[in-house]
């Protein structure tokens, strides 16, 4: 196994991101009006939006969807998780980089590019950013029939959007890729954040904690910041039990997925990663750090083709 194990974290967004500036709030304001209820001094006395807040967070990732990425309609319920633009941009832009990796240097043109993303949400984040900055196609599935519907209706109301988005719901939960792939179906590359949290009491400890710190204050019964259902944040077993079910799996499907990936935000969960990596044999795995704020977290990818089978790969699918 090709090991590229990253040996420190960074904490700068990806260089093709969008927002690794300071945010414009004259310019989001512009494009969303009601922002500006929401944006007061920090203590440094710059103008700053109340990330406390649920509705200022959902206002302000809108109006950042609208004015870097051309989405006018994006609606969803406040139930739902509240994706951040620019870390879920990062993550866009460095699988974009596996690809162009994989095949020497040349980004495989868009439209033979399919992306299978895990876990899309009511708010179809991902496959709405790889649609826009990269044109990539996408599979986007989801054990939630409701946000899946949701996300169609996103979809429908955004011209750029239709025809390259296509919805799948992935109807046994106790399943990843089993009974979602199809047969002789291969993607090229497939991305997943994990819910977090093995527990509700879990969640709701979690989200304490970060509107205390981000409030100043020890909040008893905190709303959440980016909101989220259940099955958005809980899964049995937490991030680690969900991430080996799919490395697991993903065995399974050797043959039919160039690069699998997922977020990893907890790193003492690395260590059982890599060793179920290995023991399922992978080829190729690559730990890409990232960072927005004061928050790190990293993708780990890896491949179960041999070079013979990525030449093959390559030759059949991106030329």
């Amino acid at each position: 196994m090709q090991s590229d194990k990253a040996s420190k974290e960074k904490t700068t967004l990806h260089p093709r991101n969008k927002n690794r500036e300071r945010y414009d709030l004259a310019a989001l304001i512009k494009v969303m009006p009601e922002l500006a209820d929401h944006v007061k001094p920090n203590k440094y006395g710059d103008d700053s939006v109340d990330f406390s807040s649920p509705a200022a967070v959902k206002l302000l990732n809108t109006a950042l969807l609208k004015h870097y990425y051309g989405v006018e309609n994006w609606v969803f319920p406040d139930s739902n998780l509240t994706p951040p633009i620019p870390g879920r941009a990062d993550y866009i832009h460095y699988i974009a980089d596996l690809l162009i990796e994989a095949n020497f240097g040349r980004m495989p043109a868009a439209e033979k590019i399919t992306v299978l993303d895990i876990g899309t949400g009511a708010s179809c984040i991902y496959p709405i950013l790889g649609v826009m900055e990269y044109g990539f196609n996408f599979v986007a599935a989801d054990i939630d029939a409701d946000s899946l519907t949701t996300a169609e209706k996103i979809i429908t109301s955004n011209p750029r959007l239709t025809d390259k988005i296509e919805l799948r719901q992935q109807e046994n939960p106790a399943h990843i890729f089993n009974e979602l792939l199809y047969d002789t179906e291969q993607v090229d590359i497939t991305m997943c954040n994990p819910p977090f949290h093995a527990s509700a009491a879990d969640a709701a400890k979690g989200t304490q904690r970060k509107v205390s710190s981000l409030s100043g204050k020890r909040v008893k019964t905190p709303e959440l910041n980016f909101a989220g259902a259940g099955n958005e944040l809980v899964y049995p077993g937490g991030e680690h039990a969900f991430i080996h079910k799919m490395i697991a799996e993903s065995k399974l499907f050797a043959n039919q997925c160039f690069w699998f990936t997922t977020l990893v935000s907890k790193q003492s969960n690395l260590k059982g990663i890599y060793k179920a990596l290995d023991e399922i044999k992978a080829t190729r795995v690559k730990t890409i750090p990232m960072g927005t704020g004061n928050k790190s977290t990293r993708i780990v990818a890896w491949s179960l083709l041999t070079p013979e089978q990525q030449k093959a790969w390559r030759e059949s699918r991106w030329k």
